[in-house]
C-alpha cells in the first residue's frame, strides 16, 4: 500500500487512543483521500473469494456437530449390547442425552470464552473436549466411561456451532451472509450423513463403533490447525480496542478498497451504543434407525434417505437464502415441518391398510427433514447473531443455545420412552403444534436482515426500540 505507514506506526501512533479519536483521525483521513483523489469510498461489493476460506474451515465445527449428533445412531444397539446394557431404552437415551447435556454446559460459557479469548481461538479450545471425549468413548468398557466420554465431547459441541454463528455472521460480507450462514446447516448435514455412513458397518463387524468414535478425531485436529491461519472477527477486535489489527483483518476478508468503509460502519454502531423450537428434528436424527425400523424399513436405506432429504434443503436454503429471506424460510419451513406431523399422525391411524402407513410413514419423515433443513435448520443459527447488538452477541447467543440444548437434551433423553408411553400420534401432534406455534410467532415479531450489514441491522432495531 503505497504512502500508508505500516502496522507498527499505527500501532504505535493508535496505542492509546479511544474509539472517538480513532474514528476522529480516520474520518479525516477519509476526507484528506477525498480531497486528494476526487473519488469515494468503494461502493462495489467486495469479493466473495476472500472470506470463503475462512467460512469453510469454521464451518468444520458444525461437520464435527453433525457427526456426533449422529455417530451413535446406528451402532447404538452394538454399543449397548458390548458394554452390558442392551434393552435398557433409559441407558440407551443416556448415551445420547449426556452428549447433550456437555453441550449445555458449553454453551452455556461460550460466550465469555468467545468474548474473552477471540473467536479463533475458541474455535480451538472447543476441539480438545472432542478429541480427549471421543477417545474415552472409542476405549471404553463400561457405560460409565462412555457417558463420560459423551460428556466431553458435548462441551465442545456447545462451544464450537456457537462461535461458529458468531464468526460467519461477523467476517460475511453482507451481501452473501445467508449464503455462507446456510454453510453451516449443510456442513452439519454432511456431518449426520458422515456419521450414519461410517456407523452401517457396525452390526456386522464387532467393536466397530469403536472407529466410528475414533474418526471424529480427525476434523477436530483441522479445525484447531487451519484455525491459525484463519481471521480473526474484526468486529470483536474493535470491541477490545484493537482498531489496527482491526483494519487489517477487514482488508484480509474483504480487500483494501473496502476498510475504511467496514470500520466506519463499525463506528456508527460505536456512537449509537454513548430461540430453536421443540420441533421433533432431533427426534428424527438421534432415533431414525429405531423409527423406521418399526415399520419394517431397513435402517441403511432409511438413514441414506435422510441424509439425502436433508442435504437437498440445505442447498435449497443456500441458493434461497440471499434472495427469498431469512423471514420467508422460516414461515415456509415451520409450516411444512407441521404438515409432515400431520402425515405421520396419520400414518400413525388403525384405519389405514399396512401399504399405506408405510408410504405415509417414510414419506411424512422425510419430508420434515426437508422442510426443516430449508429453514428451521440454518437460519436461527444466522438470524441470531444478525438480531442481536455487537456489545453483547456472544452472551445472548450463549443464553439462546443453552435453552436448545436444554431441550434437545430431554427429546434425546426421553424421545422413546414417550413413544411407547404417549404413542406416535399424541407425540407426532405434540410437534406439529410446537411447529404451528412457530409459525405463527415469526409472522408477528421475526425481521428481515437479508442484505443489511450487521450494524445497519442494530441501528434499526435500536431505532424501533
Amino acid at each position: 500500500m503505497r504512502g500508508r505507514p505500516t502496522s507498527r506506526e499505527l500501532s504505535s501512533t493508535y496505542k492509546r487512543m479511544s474509539s472517538r479519536d480513532y474514528m476522529n483521525m480516520l474520518q479525516m483521513e477519509e476526507n484528506t483521500a477525498l480531497l486528494q483523489n476526487g473519488v469515494g469510498l468503494e461502493t462495489t461489493n467486495p469479493s466473495w473469494k476472500r472470506s470463503f476460506p475462512h467460512i469453510l474451515v469454521a464451518t468444520i465445527t458444525s461437520f464435527l456437530y453433525g457427526y456426533h449428533l449422529g455417530v451413535v445412531n446406528e451402532p447404538l444397539e452394538s454399543i449397548s449390547l458390548d458394554l452390558g446394557f442392551g434393552g435398557n431404552t433409559l441407558a440407551e437415551g443416556l448415551v445420547v442425552s449426556t452428549c447433550l447435556a456437555g453441550a449445555f454446559v458449553g454453551s452455556l460459557f461460550s460466550g465469555w470464552i468467545a468474548d474473552g479469548v477471540g473467536r479463533c481461538r475458541a474455535f480451538q479450545l472447543s476441539t480438545l473436549p472432542m478429541i480427549i471425549g471421543a477417545s474415552m468413548s472409542a476405549t471404553t468398557e463400561n457405560l460409565e466411561g462412555m457417558l463420560l466420554g459423551r460428556f466431553l465431547v458435548g462441551t465442545g459441541m456447545g462451544l464450537g456451532p456457537a462461535v461458529a454463528s458468531l464468526y460467519v455472521a461477523e467476517v460475511s460480507p453482507s451481501f452473501v451472509r445467508g449464503t455462507y450462514g446456510s454453510f453451516i446447516q449443510i456442513a452439519t448435514c454432511l456431518g449426520l450423513m458422515g456419521a450414519l455412513f461410517i456407523g452401517i458397518p457396525a452390526k456386522d463387524i464387532v467393536g466397530w463403533w469403536r472407529v466410528c468414535f475414533w474418526v471424529s478425531a480427525v476434523p477436530a485436529a483441522i479445525l484447531a490447525l487451519a484455525m491459525v491461519f484463519c481471521a480473526e472477527s474484526p468486529h470483536w477486535l474493535y470491541k477490545r480496542g484493537r482498531y489496527v489489527e482491526a483494519e487489517a483483518e477487514f482488508e484480509k476478508l474483504l480487500g483494501e478498497s473496502h476498510v475504511k468503509t467496514a470500520i466506519g460502519e463499525l463506528s456508527k454502531v460505536d456512537r449509537s451504543d454513548d430461540e430453536e423450537a421443540l420441533s421433533g428434528i432431533n427426534a428424527v436424527f438421534y432415533f431414525s434407525s429405531t423409527v423406521f425400523k418399526r415399520v419394517g424399513i431397513p435402517s441403511d436405506l432409511a438413514n441414506t434417505c435422510v441424509g439425502v432429504a436433508n442435504l437437498s434443503g440445505s442447498i435449497v436454503a443456500l441458493i434461497l437464502m440471499d434472495k427469498m429471506g431469512r423471514k420467508g424460510l422460516l414461515l415456509a419451513s415451520f409450516m411444512g415441518m407441521a404438515g409432515a406431523m400431520g402425515i405421520q399422525v396419520t400414518a400413525a391411524s388403525s384405519f389405514l391398510p399396512e401399504s399405506a402407513v408405510l408410504y405415509l410413514s417414510v414419506g411424512g419423515i422425510l419430508l420434515f427433514v426437508l422442510t426443516f433443513a430449508v429453514g428451521a435448520g440454518p437460519v436461527p443459527g444466522l438470524l441470531l447473531p444478525e438480531i442481536f447488538p455487537s456489545r453483547i452477541r456472544a452472551k445472548a447467543m450463549s443464553v439462546c443455545l443453552c435453552v436448545h440444548w436444554a431441550v434437545n437434551f430431554f427429546v434425546g433423553l426421553l424421545f422413546l420412552r414417550l413413544l411407547e408411553v404417549l404413542g406416535p400420534q399424541i407425540l407426532y401432534s405434540i410437534f406439529a403444534t410446537f411447529c404451528l406455534m412457530a409459525v405463527v410467532f415469526v409472522k408477528r415479531n421475526v425481521v428481515e436482515t437479508k442484505g443489511k450489514s450487521l450494524q445497519e441491522i442494530e441501528i434499526t432495531l435500536l431505532s424501533q426500540d
